[in-house]
């Protein structure tokens, strides 16, 4: 029943009090101009006055226990803070008509879910319960057409972050579930938002890199790569990491927006890159991982399975011994950190676009074969599967000692497992 959405041209960029309408997520990767980056005063674009910010909630913030953002921490490490009951049970269902494409956030007694109808749900944790529902676009119609979220929420302590198919990256009150305000972009937001102190970092389509106020939407420095931003920036030491359909990994300097090294990757990336140290981990688009040294510009090495050379669309999750990263072989592939080699494989019966999480000795994740899984770090093995019934592309969310993750489709549900009293 859906998607074809079309794009209608935005009048301006910048801050708005006006949503976008239609979208077309684009994996096609065209060239565009050469990189550059854009200081505040260089900007000129038109922009109306922000909505007025609604006060903090007293809500929790999100701590240790959390999975505020796409993989949870700027490291994009994948790994959570949290607990997982051994036997897992489902605790609630969210149904949704066009399904959760997006890893959710939890924060407190809170989860927050973005739908490809264009809704950002937040619930209550417990129970289940809908708090409040966003919509992409004021008009309240329901058969009024709304951009979808592909992106996974971004949660800190009185706002989410958002970005759709449109372009337009909504910051949202998490106590009223009202818009503080909104900023345009010229391409479909697909990746998450990074928080780094007062700033935002996001990626575009448009084939810019943002850095944003967080309190108010104000640009502070825009980068122009050569094609399409795809992932979440990381962000460590005072840089951030992003990469997209130039071929390119680009290390820019968090505090003026200038590029620092430009990585020739050999493909385009969907996928987010994970940090240790000096070290990226990221799968391409032509069946590779890598291991990027960003401080010496090298690869380190290069993972490929020795039959498939499909894609990699999900991200990395990565320990101190482990890179763990699934692919569109249908496998789930463990790695040795250091020396890039095979150490299992553990084979679903659909693409696995959902990019794991790892709980204490188990690594969790969905698949397109409609089931998550809990398979052990140690050897691959299967500890736990649960059939939703629809395929999943989102990666789970792990906090608060519960799963949520979303399915795709006409249909589809956000569900959370954990222990039931």
């Amino acid at each position: 029943m859906r998607r074809n959405s079309k794009r209608f041209g935005f009048v301006t960029k910048g801050i708005t009090t006006l949503a976008a309408v239609g979208a077309l997520m684009l994996l096609s990767c065209d060239l565009q101009p050469r990189p550059t980056s854009t200081a505040t005063a260089a900007d000129k674009s038109p922009r109306s006055k922000p909505a007025k910010a609604q006060p903090p909630a007293k809500l929790k913030s999100p701590n240790a226990t959390s999975w505020a953002s796409f993989r949870n921490g700027n490291t994009q490490r994948g790994v959570a803070g949290s607990k997982l009951p051994d036997k897992l049970e489902l605790l609630w269902k969210l149904n949704d008509v066009d399904g959760f494409p997006a890893t959710p956030a939890i924060v407190g007694n809170h989860v927050y879910g973005a739908a490809l109808s264009g809704y950002l749900y937040c619930v209550d944790r417990k129970s289940g319960r809908v708090i409040w529902k966003y919509r992409s676009i004021e008009d309240p119609d329901p058969k009024t057409f709304a951009a979808g979220f592909k992106s996974a929420p971004t949660v800190t302590a009185d706002t989410v972050f958002v970005g759709d198919e449109d372009g337009v990256l909504h910051a949202v009150s998490r106590k009223t579930g009202k818009a503080i305000w909104k900023f345009e972009t010229d391409g479909e937001i697909a990746g998450g938002v990074a928080v780094q102190g007062k700033n935002i970092i996001v990626g575009s389509h448009d084939s810019h890199l943002y850095c944003l106020q967080a309190s108010n939407g104000e640009l502070v420095w825009k980068f122009q790569t050569m094609d399409r931003i795809n992932c979440s920036p990381a962000i460590v030491d005072g840089y951030t990491f992003v990469a997209g359909c130039d071929e390119h990994m680009r290390v820019i300097n968090l505090k003026s927006g200038e590029q620092k090294s430009d990585i020739p990757l050999e493909s385009y990336l969907i996928a987010s890159p994970a940090v240790v140290d000096e070290m990226l981990y990221v799968g391409t688009y032509v069946g590779e991982v890598l291991a990027v040294n960003w401080k010496t510009d090298t690869i380190v090495w290069r993972y490929s399975d020795p039959v498939n050379d499909n894609p990699y669309h999900a991200s990395a999750a990565v320990t101190d011994e482990y890179v763990i990263v699934g692919g569109q072989d249908k496998q789930l592939h463990c790695i040795d950190r250091k020396t890039g080699k095979r150490v299992w494989v553990f084979r679903a019966k659909g693409q696995i676009n959902s990019s794991p999480v790892i709980v204490g000795d188990r690594v969790v994740f969905g698949s397109n074969d409609r089931n998550v899984y809990a398979v052990s770090l140690k050897d691959g093995k299967q500890v736990w599967k649960y059939n939703t019934g629809r395929g999943i592309s989102a990666g789970p969310a792990v906090g608060e000692n519960v799963l949520v993750i979303g399915t795709d489709g006409s249909d589809g549900s956000l569900l959370c497992f954990g222990a039931k009293k």
